[in-house]
């Protein structure tokens, strides 16, 4: 499987520059060859919270109807990062996957917001797991601050998801945070780590990238460095069961314990 890691600066605040860049990258993408593209956190706007009112993606609308003509059109998955959307009168940043035929096959909102960024002033925190298809194998999704929670990737990977996506705007001063976390999660859940973070800067942080594809071993397969790029990275599904047959962490939890 060829997945594609799309690495970008983010314009403050401007969802219109933000999904011409984005629709450009994706037919990048898919040129490579990719069968999966996947998008950084909140790339629609940034971390523009006070004005997310005038910003904010209403029902996701605009972003699903990008996602699924590009997705049809290029016969490629698209792991479309996460945007801010506005549901109900209430603001979240979500994650939205569509496979190949133009189906969205996920809707995820972020469960873990970081007040840090504020997140908690201004945003939802959403209360359910992403799993979903793409190519007939089972994966999911969690978004940036999420990594910080071990047991939330794993309740994905115990329902059998073998690939994890964390798209991220993760600032440079805790990259090394991000880096350990990202392999950690990939060793101890036996899955590959499919993580996205965005460069450049906003008011408040400066982000250097550093994206990440780690093998269930844990091997680390490609790091992005501090400028944008569209990196296509192979990963081998078989070496999913091959891992966990050698250390079978699977069978030996006591789950009863880890409460």
């Amino acid at each position: 499987m060829k997945v594609a890691c799309v690495q970008l600066d983010i314009v403050f605040g401007q969802p219109k520059e933000n999904f011409l860049k984005v629709e450009k990258k994706i037919r990048e993408a898919a040129s490579l060859g990719a069968n999966i593209v996947v998008l950084p956190e909140m790339w629609n706007t940034g971390y523009d919270l006070t004005r997310l009112e005038e910003i904010a993606d209403v029902n996701g609308e605009e972003t699903k109807k990008l996602f699924t003509q590009l997705s049809k059109e290029c016969q490629i998955h698209i792991v479309g990062g996460s945007v801010s959307m506005k549901k109900e009168g209430e603001f979240y940043n979500t994650m939205y996957v569509t496979d190949s035929l133009g189906e969205v096959v996920a809707e995820y909102d972020k469960a873990h917001l970081i007040k840090l960024m504020d997140e908690h002033l201004y945003l939802q925190a959403g209360n359910e797991k992403n799993l979903f298809m793409l190519d007939g194998v089972r994966m999911g999704g969690i978004i940036c601050y999420d990594l910080r929670f071990p047991e939330w990737t794993r309740v994905h990977t115990v329902d059998g998801a073998k690939v994890m996506f964390i798209p991220a705007q993760w600032p440079a001063k805790r990259i090394d945070h991000w880096k350990t976390l990202l392999q950690a999660r990939a060793i101890e859940n036996q899955c590959y780590i499919i993580a996205v973070n965005r460069v450049g800067s906003d008011p408040n942080n400066v982000f250097d990238g550093n994206s990440m594809v780690v093998s269930p071993w844990g091997e680390i397969l490609w790091t992005g460095a501090n400028e944008e790029t569209t990196q296509l990275v192979d990963i081998d599904l078989e070496e999913i069961e091959e891992v966990r047959e050698r250390i079978p962490v699977y069978l030996d939890r006591r789950e009863e314990l880890y409460r």
